[in-house]
């Protein structure tokens, strides 16, 4: 006789924490993500095949990987590859506490001693941390009132892709053999080439520019406005986004050096692509 239900059900993994998104659920496309009232998302500790698709090292590189992982820990997330920017390190790090635990060991080097430890991080504490940065006010320069948003992983994961190639063929050519004035066009275009990228990520950064007799939002004007605007506007723009990009980092974690006693802070970056290889 064959069963209609799997009795095996009720031992499938359950949900180890429930987390709160830094954005409070903006900037996720419609049906990318399913919050609950409260707004408190489950997240179930990674499977085993979870762990195999983040050691294929080319789904790490294309994102495939990142994107697979939370969207079996998250159930609640229907398209990883829409989540904020700001939202994913604190995914990340409540995936890792719900599959190994809120301990994580980092190491670090004294700046008194020089001497490098390994020291025991609580994931919890990180989490707690993180901050939920305000979009709703604008940056007004002259006229303009520049409005933000967060960028999505997908775009994210493609410009910093079209970089990491850009800077590699860089890097190809200053150690090739060929022609000086060769070698300094090639890299002119590379340079060219991260350039528009660098002008790309801040237009995905942008919600909108209001005028004093339209507001906006079209990516191709917000674009050619990047490109053709003054340099001061630009620059205003551009450290707005990188003060954005620094307020969502991680808090730094207190050390106290095990040889010498010094205290002193480590900044705390987690890579997505080792995050969890580190664990296993």
């Amino acid at each position: 006789m064959t069963q209609t239900a799997n009795p095996l059900k009720q031992f499938f993994r359950q949900p180890a924490l429930f987390l709160k998104l830094p954005s409070d659920g903006q900037f996720w496309t419609n049906g990318s993500l399913e919050l609950p009232p409260n707004k408190e998302l489950p997240v179930l500790p990674m499977t085993a095949i979870d762990e195999i698709t983040y050691r294929t090292p080319d789904a790490l590189f294309n994102g495939s990987a990142v994107a697979s992982v939370i969207q079996s820990c998250v159930p609640g997330i229907k398209n990883a590859w829409k989540t904020p920017a700001i939202d994913l390190t604190a995914i990340l790090i409540a995936i890792r506490i719900a599959t190994y635990g809120s301990d994580m060991d980092v190491t670090s080097s004294c700046p008194a001693c020089q001497i490098e430890g390994e020291y025991t991080l609580d994931l919890h504490t990180l989490l707690s941390g993180a901050k939920h940065l305000d979009f709703s006010k604008a940056v007004k320069h002259g006229d303009l009132e520049i409005y933000f948003k967060s960028i999505d992983y997908q775009t994210q994961n493609t410009l910093n892709t079209q970089q990491f190639e850009q800077q590699r063929i860089i890097q190809a050519v200053q150690q090739s053999s060929e022609p000086e004035e060769q070698k300094l066009a090639q890299i002119n275009n590379a340079l060219k080439e991260i350039t528009k990228l660098t002008i790309l990520t801040i237009q995905h950064s942008i919600a909108g520019i209001r005028t004093p007799s339209a507001f906006v939002t079209e990516p191709e004007f917000i674009e050619d406005f990047l490109n053709n605007c003054d340099r001061t506007v630009f620059t205003t723009i551009r450290d707005h986004v990188i003060q954005m990009r620094e307020d969502s980092d991680l808090p730094p974690m207190p050390v106290t050096c095990t040889e010498c006693k010094h205290e002193y802070t480590q900044t705390i970056t987690l890579d997505s692509t080792s995050f969890f290889a580190a664990a296993s």
